[in-house]
């Protein structure tokens, strides 16, 4: 049998970091299995979906690159199918019209609730067999009485419910409309969905749903629920932890094979490994492996990972994704060294793209002032001289390397019989306009020939002045 998961969100929000790992869970299963992962969009929430939410989630599945196998498909454009189904159910007795109002199921409900039983229907309408001209009418399924629902969970072992705890769940509302837990059902029967992967949110679902596949004489999938994720302080994670969407963590400077990593290992391990390629992933996930108690989401070892990110992934994968922070900040690229030198340059000391593309700054405008306590301390009268030199020295330079600029620096130093900061210090504020940049010579480097020397030669006029 072909391995085929589905990852199935609701266009009523963002696609969020719990969204995502389950996304990637149904990913790495199908293509460990050589199977087919699906994206089905539930959107039949018409009330709730957005465009917005859906474009919101299509991007975070494409900038994370879960490309599936088969889909989008939208539950909207199967409704047709779904009322099919239901005058099947109904007409073998599977399903049954409900005429009770909502008055009455209100007043069952709060009858319940004071004699302390489960709020559930009683059944009223269960074997009236009412016609279709009784009318308002809902569609019930007609969930077995007696007997366990037995769900042998790949992640949380053997969970058995009782059919006397369920009720007979509408499938179809007064208007037609089908309901979430019917429409799954008919689609994880026509998809072929051999492994359900979800979050354990969705556990109470999971006997009604069998039940219905059973009743439909459908094969049943292996249910696999991943526990929720946390924040650092134990508590459900939400926007008070930070970032909770997946684009937003793309805005703050995330790589995204950074992210996957993170969250593949968000409930999941591998020995002692810490560092995953897709491939690695690929090769090593088993949905048996995934812990079963909730994870806690750590921003800083994220921080850490999307560092080691920044440091080990080939330059040019790093600017593809600089190049939108740098965007966004308006910086002219065209104007500036190449996004593979400013990364070369900056990823020892970035934790995100933000941060390379801050400190990136100077390479694209130069300073309109100067860090006032730095130019106090280290461009001091004695220092101009030194300047001018060095100036004079790189005017003669053919060669614009950071070897040929080190080979410079070091005569000038040596000439002058002068520490190494004496010279850096100045120069790095002339060219930055603090002291925080790389090393002299990959900063020259970086703004080229003609930009240094203007920059070096607007310090020493203003010496003059």
């Amino acid at each position: 049998m072909s391995v085929r998961t589905r990852f199935a969100p609701s266009p009523t929000g963002f696609l969020h970091v719990g969204g995502a790992r389950t996304a990637l869970y149904c990913y790495l299963y199908a293509k460990r299995h050589q199977g087919q992962f699906i994206l089905r969009v539930e959107d039949t929430d018409l009330e709730r979906s957005t465009p917005e939410a859906l474009e919101a989630i299509l991007d975070g599945m494409a900038w994370l690159d879960l490309t599936p196998d088969e889909g989008p498909f939208y539950q909207t454009q199967r409704f047709d199918r779904y009322k099919q189904v239901i005058q099947e159910m109904l007409a073998v007795g599977t399903a049954y019209r409900c005429t009770c109002s909502k008055e009455r199921l209100d007043a069952l409900r709060e009858t319940q609730m004071q004699n302390k039983e489960k709020p559930r229907y009683d059944g009223l309408c269960r074997d009236k067999h009412l016609p279709e001209t009784a009318e308002p009418f809902v569609v019930r399924f007609k969930n077995p009485i007696g007997g366990d629902v037995v769900i042998d969970d790949q992640v949380l072992g053997q969970v058995i419910v009782s059919n006397d705890e369920l009720d007979d769940l509408i499938i179809a509302r007064t208007d037609g409309t089908p309901t979430y837990n019917f429409t799954v059902v008919v689609d994880d029967r026509d998809m072929g969905v051999t492994h359900v992967i979800r979050g354990n949110d969705h556990l109470n679902n999971t006997p009604r749903q069998i039940n219905m596949l059973k009743a439909l004489g459908a094969s049943l999938p292996l249910y696999a629920h991943i526990p929720m994720i946390l924040g650092d302080d134990g508590k459900k994670l939400s926007k008070r932890h930070g970032a909770v969407s997946v684009m937003q963590y793309r805005d703050e400077g995330y790589l995204p094979n950074a992210l996957l990593n993170y969250l593949a290992r968000l409930g999941w391990s591998y020995g002692d490994q810490e560092i995953f390629t897709l491939d690695e992933m690929i090769a090593y996930f088993d949905i048996a492996d995934v812990n079963k108690s909730p994870a806690a989401f750590n921003t800083e070892k994220l921080r850490w990972l999307n560092h080691h990110y920044l440091v080990n992934q080939p330059a040019g994968y790093v600017a593809s994704h600089l190049l939108w922070h740098m965007e966004q900040m308006g910086y002219d690229v065209s104007k500036g060294p190449a996004l593979t030198a400013i990364v070369e340059a900056f990823r020892d000391r970035s934790y995100t793209l933000n941060e390379m593309a801050e400190k990136a700054y100077f390479c694209y405008h130069a300073p309109s002032e100067y860090d006032q306590d730095a130019y106090t301390k280290h461009v001091t009268p004695d220092v101009f001289p030194y300047l001018q030199q060095f100036v004079d020295k790189l005017s003669e330079l053919s060669d614009w390397s950071t070897m040929a600029i080190h080979e410079v620096v070091q005569a000038v130093v040596a000439e002058n019989q002068i520490k190494f900061p004496k010279l850096a210090q100045p120069v790095r504020i002339a060219i930055t306009g603090s002291t925080n940049s790389p090393s002299i010579d990959v900063t020259l480097a970086l703004i080229g020939k003609g930009e240094s020397l203007r920059r070096l030669k607007k310090m020493l006029l203003n010496s003059n002045q």
